[in-house]
């Protein structure tokens, strides 16, 4: 998405879901695959503005290297650890699978064994079972055992036991065989293990441009979304300048309003003017009315509105102009901290001093009730106190009250 013009344009662009897993180097796999998609929809745009432009040279200096090496060890459904195994995709190392298959495919394995010493001893009655004394062992019934015995299969065969009506045997390769298969699940994952620390210096070796493919894909993000914000609820581009100026018309609260959208009513739109489009003529507001008026939603919708300005969002508005803010300071609520031995009126009396002590002339402040928990005109006092501070010495111009 990217913005142009006093209303609004967007691109929409469309990424497929990637499926995410808590092992960090399928975040970057996974960061990786988005960036190239979002690197050919960026290509496919007439023009970028040089904030996406950017971006889009930053998603392109990466290279393919790392995603098709990254793509080809890795498998699609991982595991939520490492150490459980089974993140490194099939056919990747022969090792890797060699070891697998003994590990899940030992019957498999040792009926192909079978079939092959049955070929060599020359008869169909060869057995290879297993016990906890012997281990792997080959069994042939006493007339075809003793053939093994002699040469030149006796190089082969090596006589372990005879039965009554049978011999048995083992083979250097069954030995070989009965150790790996015990050992297996331990050498797939070692060697798992070995192909994620590699994997994971390649990333690191491209750390930087990692950093910056993710730096793109943020700022990306973050304009998409408000580009969706302001495309679907009718948002307008603010016109933000270093003037003192705070106009605002057909104002929104957008939580409140979106919140009514559900429930199918609307929100009533207003003006704020607490300084014209030159910065001249700034003042303090001071808001007054019943209970449930409104009064806080509009303090706060107005603030809401002044952030997003400075922000570089659209807001919701009809129109807004609106002076660079260096802070924006609130007093809004009730609330006590009893264990540090404050009360509610305390709270209430140090906010308001933090606030005329760091407030500055190019600063928004909202202050929503002060001087409750104490008698009216005990009230009326601070609040006309710190009122007339902000107005006369510090010359905040841009206040709610």
């Amino acid at each position: 998405f990217f913005f142009s013009s006093r209303r609004r344009h967007t691109r929409y662009i469309s990424v497929t879901g990637v499926q995410t897993c808590a092992l960090p180097i399928s975040a970057v796999r996974d960061g990786l695959r988005i960036a190239d998609a979002v690197k050919i929809l960026l290509q496919s745009a007439p023009s970028l503005p040089l904030l996406m432009a950017g971006a889009q040279a930053d998603l392109a200096a990466l290279g393919a290297e790392l995603e098709a090496e990254l793509d080809r060890a890795l498998s699609e459904d991982l595991p939520l650890q490492r150490r459980d195994g089974g993140f490194v995709r099939a056919h990747y190392l022969v090792e890797l699978d060699h070891a697998r298959a003994l590990r899940d495919e030992s019957r498999r394995v040792i009926a192909s064994l079978q079939a092959k010493y049955s070929e060599l001893a020359q008869t169909r009655q060869l057995k290879i079972k297993h016990n906890h004394f012997l281990g792997y062992f080959l069994e042939v019934p006493q007339q075809q055992g003793e053939r093994l015995v002699r040469p030149p299969l006796s190089e082969i065969f090596i006589h372990r036991q005879t039965m009554a009506d049978a011999m048995r045997f083992s083979t250097p390769e069954l030995g070989e065989l009965e150790s790996k298969i015990a050992s297996a699940a331990d050498q797939a994952l070692s060697i798992e293990l070995q192909i994620f620390d590699r994997l994971t210096d390649l990333c690191l070796k491209s750390g930087p441009l990692i950093k910056s493919m993710a730096g793109a894909l943020a700022l990306i993000d973050v304009t998409v979304s408000l580009a969706e914000l302001a495309n679907q609820r009718d948002w307008t581009r603010p016109q933000v300048d270093h003037t003192r100026a705070f106009h605002i018309e057909g104002g929104r609260h957008p939580v409140v309003e979106a919140a009514l959208k559900q429930t199918g009513q609307s929100f009533v739109s207003n003006r704020c003017v607490l300084a014209d489009d030159l910065g001249a003529a700034a003042q303090i507001a001071l808001v007054t009315g019943p209970n449930m008026a409104g009064k806080s939603t509009y303090l706060r919708q107005n603030a809401l509105i002044a952030i997003l300005a400075q922000m570089g969002s659209f807001v919701p508005a009809q129109s807004a102009h609106i002076g660079i803010v260096d802070r924006l300071f609130s007093r809004v609520g009730a609330a006590d901290d009893l264990a540090r031995g404050r009360s509610t009126f305390m709270v209430e009396m140090t906010e308001t001093a933090n606030i005329l002590n760091n407030a500055t002339a190019q600063s928004l402040v909202l202050m929503d009730e002060i001087g409750r928990g104490t008698s009216t005109f005990d009230g009326l006092s601070l609040a006309f106190a710190a009122a007339a501070h902000m107005a006369h010495t510090l010359k905040i111009g841009r206040a709610h009250v």
